[in-house]
């Protein structure tokens, strides 16, 4: 997941700000041995007007050594008067949106269309199971759009503070939810804060895993930082920072675990790093980058392989 900010004299630039700095980005995290990246749907047209269509994007990506956009996530904020999964009234409109991205991002090579599922807990509690079945109806109907319509996968992404968090919430939603249609992006870092074991769920769940955000943390919310306004993840007292890279002293995520856990069930497809808030104390995305890259290479991949 492309988090990314560099220092500049001009302060801290994403990499979309220019082709140079594109150019400069693809090099780095091809270099350390990534092959794809994933972005918000907010860049589609900033990747157009860089170079001039979807399909040059890639065609420059490529020539760099990254194959494609694998997964786009879903930047959409949700709005109980127009928009709320938990809201049968909204589905027409987000069902709409959905469509349109899907049109929007032909030529990427995109295989994951990653949603968050649900609000804001504090905007949809209390979360019933009434709940709970509107927002699986919802992401079967959109799920089924992107598979059947455009081959892409549906899969859901639960922040620690969103509307389906904990593993009760998450059994239920995927209970309810078509396993044709509906897949599960793995958060590691956002399942511990929320209290849910990934490698669990990753057992319990793993013909629905189609994606994976690989990052630590070192606190699991006890406090209610869930429900923390207007964003848990800034605004929470107990740490400065939730997230950390993959093998820091002191994080709770057994990475060695999940992946022998993919291994014993044969899991195939691709695994994504993410580094969100990185820059938090001091760090940089390139570092954190390259941290990941040599985790994996040198602890995790062994594993696997």
């Amino acid at each position: 997941m492309d988090h990314w900010r560099v220092d500049t004299p001009q302060g801290p630039l994403s990499q979309y700000s220019s082709v140079e700095r594109f150019d400069a980005f693809l090099k780095q995290i091809a270099g350390v041995g990534y092959e794809a990246i994933e972005t918000f749907d907010f860049h589609l047209p900033v990747l157009r007007d860089l170079f001039g269509s979807l399909e040059a994007a890639r065609a420059h990506m490529q020539s760099r050594g990254i194959d494609r956009v694998l997964s786009l996530f879903h930047a959409v904020m949700y709005d109980r008067r127009q928009s709320a999964p938990e809201v049968r009234s909204t589905h027409d409109r987000i069902a709409g949106y959905a469509e349109y991205i899907m049109k929007s991002s032909a030529g990427l090579g995109v295989q994951n269309f990653i949603v968050m599922p649900v609000g804001l807990y504090f905007d949809v509690e209390p979360v019933t199971d009434d709940k709970l079945r509107a927002c699986a109806e919802l992401w079967n109907r959109v799920g089924q759009m992107t598979l059947e319509g455009y081959g892409i996968k549906t899969c859901c992404h639960h922040e620690f503070f969103c509307g389906i968090r904990s593993a009760e919430q998450l059994r239920k939603f995927y209970d309810w939810t078509d396993p044709r249609y509906v897949f599960l992006c793995l958060d590691t870092a956002q399942h511990v804060i929320a209290g849910v074991d990934p490698v669990d769920l990753f057992i319990q769940r793993r013909e629905r895993v189609a994606a994976f955000h690989l990052k630590d943390t070192h606190h699991v919310d006890t406090n209610g930082d869930y429900r923390r306004k207007p964003d848990a993840e800034v605004m929470a007292p107990t740490t400065d920072r939730w997230f950390y890279e993959m093998g820091t002293e002191g994080g709770l995520v057994d990475f060695p675990a999940l992946y022998g856990a993919m291994k014993d069930t044969n899991w195939a497809g691709w695994v994504g790093v993410e580094h969100d808030k990185a820059d938090v104390g001091g760090g940089n995305y390139p570092e954190s980058t390259a941290l990941a890259a040599w985790y994996i290479r040198n602890v995790l991949r062994p594993i696997h392989d």
